[in-house]
């Protein structure tokens, strides 16, 4: 049996019936395995408050034959969990309510949430729901969202953990989780820089003279060392790798993304609004990332 450490908070997955469910709910039994965490389903049954005409009003078991099939997800996806990790121990939750609320209240007691990027009401063309993103903007813990284009066994177990750095509140609180991550599963840490952006690249035309490009490369690679040096202190023993680059970040994060078993990044940047729950670089990589994508935050408020 899994050793489950009883202060400690769950590992919540939200579960909908869906293909990249499963696949999300596979990944947080290894990860609570690893965490000696509880692993806790949720399914969020919401029954649409819709006027009918009285003749074809649903059948008053209606909303019995919902939670009913919500029961029965839940079922399907403990039996995955046990599969992935047998012992493994885990609680089904039913709730009734609006997902998006259901899972950010959840957040708020739990170390991790972890959801599949689109479930069964999402549109084809949408590569991550609304709920995902919702729950990725405002929830309390850090969040995980699996692709569902990503089958288990493409997801590499020794490939390297990603982490974007720009030197914000937030991407520290991602270096945190991203080092705890390539700690608890003995696997290479690589962290990235990438330090022009396009309306930056505008203004440096506007300046008189020549830019001293190599200067500033070196600038920005020892910054970066700068910034690190308190994490790598921590954990010794993570394999480091620094990657500093002149480009944009969603691009260059979601290149070396690519044969990575998880990227991680801060719910906002420098250049995200205070007011805006997710930064262009995070709801880029959610949408486009090939491995799960970790979205961090600071705080639990």
């Amino acid at each position: 049996m899994t050793n489950i450490n009883e202060g400690g908070l769950p590992v919540v997955v939200g579960v909908d019936g869906s293909w990249s469910a499963l696949q999300a709910v596979r990944w947080a039994a290894r990860e609570a395995e690893r965490r000696g965490a509880l692993l806790r389903l949720v399914h969020v049954c919401h029954l649409m408050p819709v006027r009918h005409p009285k003749q074809i009003a649903p059948p008053p078991d209606y909303h019995a034959a919902l939670l009913d099939e919500g029961r029965h997800w839940l079922t399907e996806a403990r039996d995955a969990a046990r599969r992935a990790v047998p012992g493994i121990a885990v609680v089904t939750v039913p709730h009734d309510g609006i997902a998006a609320d259901v899972l950010v209240t959840e957040s708020k007691t739990a170390q991790l949430m972890v959801l599949g990027s689109r479930g069964l009401g999402g549109f084809v063309s949408l590569l991550v729901g609304s709920v995902a993103v919702a729950l990725a903007a405002h929830g309390h813990c850090p969040v995980v969202v699996m692709r569902s284009t990503t089958a288990d066994d493409v997801l590499a177990a020794d490939g390297p953990v990603v982490v974007g750095v720009d030197g914000s509140e937030l991407s520290d609180a991602a270096l945190t989780f991203a080092f705890e991550v390539a700690a608890a599963r003995d696997v290479p840490l690589v962290a990235v820089h990438a330090w022009q952006d396009v309306r930056m690249a505008g203004a440096w035309t506007l300046l008189p003279g020549t830019v001293d490009w190599d200067w500033l490369q070196s600038e920005e690679e020892d910054r970066l060392v700068e910034r690190i040096a308190p994490w790598r202190e921590k954990f010794p023993n993570v394999e480091l790798r620094t990657l500093v680059v002149r480009g944009r970040p969603a691009p260059t994060l979601l290149e070396h993304a690519v044969g990575a078993q998880l990227v991680v990044v801060g719910s906002r940047g420098h250049g995200a609004f205070s007011g805006a729950g997710l930064g262009s670089v995070s709801q880029n990589l959610l949408h486009h990332a090939e491995c799960p994508v970790a979205v961090a935050r600071t705080e639990r408020t």
